[in-house]
């Protein structure tokens, strides 16, 4: 009887090694490339956004313009530490150089750009500084016969304008007292009342846009060493903010 013999084709193939495939080791690598490439394009980006904000603060101080932090940054001034610091315009604020531009204007319009020390552009507004001695008579709420040309320019900003205003009301760390002001606080208080009632009343402006505060002696803008320096803390603050900002 005849044997049947199957003979089994030789297995040249070599042993398949362990891990992942070689090509998935290259596509690997060339992701990791990728990625490299794209920060680095997004390095490039946000370098090219700081250029364009120096530039646009450059446009900034070519008006005049200073450009500050929010109030709880800025205002924060201590005897310890007096420091108020500066940041460059962001696309918010763009909008409001304009506002500052306009603040300008009608305040040369209404010859009150002598009683005022300053526009400043906060981070959801912008805030115009008078004196309190160009507004009121000294130790008292009572507003001085010029004070209207002041009052007026915020009137006609915010008929012209959608924005919200807080009455600030500031002393130094020195005021006469009186019975009716026997503290810094009642004094503030009642300047800043003052300033938005005729605001109030002969502007005709919503009482829902208007807000008034006190803060004393507490928000200095300079040390309270001089006499000079105390002038310039007794102030009354106009700031303009977006209706969308419960901002004090």
């Amino acid at each position: 009887m005849a044997k049947v013999v199957i003979v089994k084709p030789k297995n040249d193939k070599p042993p398949e090694e362990e891990g992942l495939p070689p090509w998935m080791a290259t596509f690997a690598d060339m992701v990791t490339l990728l990625l490299c490439f794209f920060v680095l394009l997004l390095s490039f980006a946000s370098n090219d956004v700081q250029k364009f904000k120096e530039l646009l603060g450059s446009l900034q101080d070519a008006f005049g313009v200073s450009v500050q932090r929010k109030a709880a940054d800025y205002l924060a001034l201590t005897p310890s530490k007096l420091q108020r610091k500066e940041v460059k315009m962001d696309s918010n604020d763009k909008r409001l150089l304009g506002l500052i531009l306009r603040i300008k204007t009608v305040l040369d319009e209404k010859e009150a750009t002598r009683m005022s020390t300053g526009v400043d552009a906060e981070k959801d507004g912008v805030v115009m500084r008078a004196d309190s001695a160009q507004l009121f008579i000294p130790g008292t709420c009572t507003l001085k016969p010029g004070a209207h040309k002041v009052l007026d320019s915020v009137i006609s900003i915010l008929k012209d304008h959608n924005y919200n205003l807080v009455v600030r009301g500031h002393t130094s760390d020195v005021e006469p007292r009186s019975i009716k002001f026997p503290t810094k606080w009642e004094l503030s208080s009642a300047r800043a009342a003052a300033a938005l009632q005729y605001i109030h009343q002969k502007g005709r402006i919503d009482a829902k846009r208007l807000k008034a505060v006190g803060y004393a002696d507490t928000r200095p803008l300079v040390k309270n060493n001089s006499e000079a320096n105390r002038e310039k803390n007794r102030r009354v603050e106009f700031y303009f903010h977006k209706p969308a900002r419960d901002s004090w």
